[in-house]
């Protein structure tokens, strides 16, 4: 059983539900990846509206179905273990963000 507390990392990754690594959907690599690599936990958020840094506005309105929405990947751990993944993650990111913050666990239990 794995248990977090006190002060850890969120690590947020900004990509699109279009972007793929190895023929997949970018999303599933990563979420696959952090849980073999033992990450307490990811979850990935699909947002309904955004744009990056190219300015184009991705929307889920019904003329832009097939548009790639933008989605957010969250992951808390220990400030080493997120920080061990980034060259990883540069490699598989062709565009996107990566943002770190301090996070405050309250309690995490299995």
């Amino acid at each position: 059983m794995q248990r977090l507390e006190g002060e850890q990392t969120l690590m947020r990754i900004f990509i699109g539900e279009s972007d793929r690594c190895e023929n997949k959907p970018l999303y599933k690599v990563l979420l696959e990846m952090f849980r073999k690599k033992g990450f307490a936990g990811a979850t990935v958020l699909r947002g309904v509206a955004g744009f990056g840094a190219n300015s184009v506005l991705h929307t889920d309105g019904l003329l832009r179905l097939s548009q790639s929405l933008p989605l957010v990947i969250e992951v808390v751990d220990r400030e080493d273990k997120i920080e061990s993944i980034i060259p990883q993650l540069d490699e598989m990111l062709l565009g996107g963000m990566i943002t770190l913050e301090k996070a405050r666990v309250i309690s995490y239990k299995n």
